[in-house]
């Protein structure tokens, strides 16, 4: 296996194999753990080795003091938890006991692992002949003649694995997993160098991974990044603490409904990067009406999507940017104040710019999606004042198929984007219009169109039509309302039938 691709896809498609009968859902930790432990386990051998060779800066260590692996930020990873060990014992009937017992004592020895490794190895149901088997998989992958740092390779195919698991999963999958190439494109137009970057939704960290890509990518320093999560999903956390950890990143990632449970109420983030799930309605709205949040008007009860908008704006500092993914309705729903909202947060000068994406970029929905940009100072001094302007691009003539159901942006695609926009945005850009593709208007021509934000009213292309939901989805979802209804209308009919027959009316 000479390239990462031909690793990702041997591995996958081995892993796909040995998953038999067992839920994507519950599978994907046991690889995504393995992948993990291997990870922590490698880069324990390389310092260990290290250590007991006790050359240069390593005279006089004691390579089984767990506080030496401290200063290099490596786990210390006790004997039975070795992948050494453990591959030693794959064919043995009790390995998942075994890779539970690794799990659980690498957790009791380093404290920011704790409560967060998959222990289900030992699951009746999961096959232990194929369990061995798929530790022999992962443990092809190393350092050794690859041509990869070890970081790099195994939090490459974590990432990809991620993605496969998120494909598999379809719906379900999304909520902890945002295709690589949106996040790229958030991460691009941003340009998060230093500060502190928040994502209140963030699934299995994927925008805080990329972000540290684009840092390492233009020779600056990831410590100089401070990153703050929240995640409302138990299992998804330790997904993302398990991504960061694998490629050393420090963040501090809370467990909580960022809603009603805000666990980082006075943090003020220079950059936001977030994909909160489309066009909720559980989101305990009707708990909140009067949150201090809710500075251009009351998100309704029935969609959280303008919460999300204005939850992001209270995180943002005087010069803070955000760059957020929402379904496509929120350009121009006006439903439940949805409209004034829009209105004000236009007028207040917080919208900054409107990318249309292409259909199929998403594993969960085939909902068409947006991004939206805010910039809590337009007229920042760093930057060309566009106060009285947004910019509007519309990139969904653009991706590439890359299976039957799914598009992704290419590179080229990506720079299209984000070259727009930074022309636009910085003082020595050269910005130029684009029918079809981009357009500055002002806040005038935004007010005479109802400050509705869809690109294609702006840059030459025909509207877009509000579908907040493909037809199939909005059929099922009424049709399975409708049948309700019927039974409760029959019920409501054998109630009056006997009712008017307890007062001798019978019919």
């Amino acid at each position: 296996m000479s390239n990462i691709r031909e690793i990702e896809k041997t591995l996958w498609s081995a892993a796909d194999k040995l998953r038999s009968n067992m839920d994507a859902a519950e599978y994907k930790h046991v690889v995504l753990g393995l992948i993990f432990l291997k990870y922590i386990s490698d880069a324990f051998a390389e310092l260990h080795e290290k250590l007991v060779d006790g050359q240069g800066e390593f005279d006089g260590a004691d390579a089984e003091d767990p506080d030496e692996y401290l200063a290099y930020n490596v786990f210390y990873v006790p004997e039975k938890a070795r992948w050494n060990y453990l591959q030693a014992n794959a064919k043995q009937p009790t390995i998942g006991i075994l890779i539970d017992q690794a799990m659980d004592s690498i957790e009791k020895i380093n404290d920011n692992l704790k409560g967060i490794l998959p222990k289900n190895y030992a699951d009746p149901d999961l096959d232990k002949p194929r369990l061995g088997e798929l530790l022999d998989l992962i443990g092809n992958i190393g350092f050794g003649g690859e041509g990869h740092k070890g970081k790099d390779l195994l939090g490459q195919v974590y990432e990809y694995f991620l993605g496969m698991f998120a494909d598999a999963e379809g719906k379900n999958g999304g909520q902890f997993y945002t295709p690589q190439s949106i996040v790229k494109v958030l991460v691009d137009m941003l340009e998060p160098y230093k500060g502190r970057i928040y994502d209140g939704c963030c699934g299995s960290g994927g925008m805080f991974v990329q972000s540290e890509k684009f840092i390492e990518s233009h020779q600056g320093k990831i410590g100089d990044l401070s990153i703050y999560g929240q995640e409302s999903n138990p299992t998804t956390v330790k997904l993302a603490k398990m991504n960061l950890a694998i490629r050393g990143i420090d963040a501090n990632i809370q467990f909580g409904d960022t809603f009603t449970n805000d666990l980082h109420p006075d943090l003020k983030a220079d950059y936001i990067i977030a994909n909160p799930p489309f066009n909720i309605s559980d989101w305990k709205g009707e708990q909140l009406r009067d949150d201090k949040r809710w500075k251009f008007g009351i998100p309704p009860v029935g969609n959280a999507n303008y919460a999300w908008l204005q939850h992001f704006i209270n995180k943002l500092s005087s010069n803070g940017t955000a760059g957020i993914v929402l379904a496509n309705g929120s350009m121009n729903s006006n439903t439940g104040n949805e409209g004034i909202i829009r209105k004000n947060m236009i007028e207040a000068g917080i919208v900054d710019c409107i990318v249309a994406l292409p259909a199929q970029l998403f594993y969960n929905t085939m909902i068409p999606a947006c991004l939206w940009f805010l910039a809590k100072n337009k007229s920042d001094k760093k930057f060309k004042n566009r106060s009285n302007e947004i910019l509007f691009i519309d990139s969904r003539n653009l991706g590439t198929m890359i299976n039957r159901r799914n598009k992704e942006l290419t590179t080229a695609d990506i720079k299209q984007i984000t070259d727009t926009y930074h022309n636009w945005r910085n003082i020595d850009g050269k910005y130029q219009d684009i029918a079809g593709f981009c357009k500055a208007a002002t806040m005038e021509e935004v007010a005479e169109n109802n400050y509705v934000l869809m690109p294609g009213r702006y840059v030459g292309a025909e509207d877009e039509l509000e579908d907040l939901i493909p037809f199939a989805e909005k059929m099922q979802s009424l049709t399975a309302t409708l049948a309700e209804q019927f039974e409760k209308s029959a019920e409501l009919e054998k109630k009056i039938r006997k009712n008017l027959k307890s007062i001798g009316y019978e019919f």
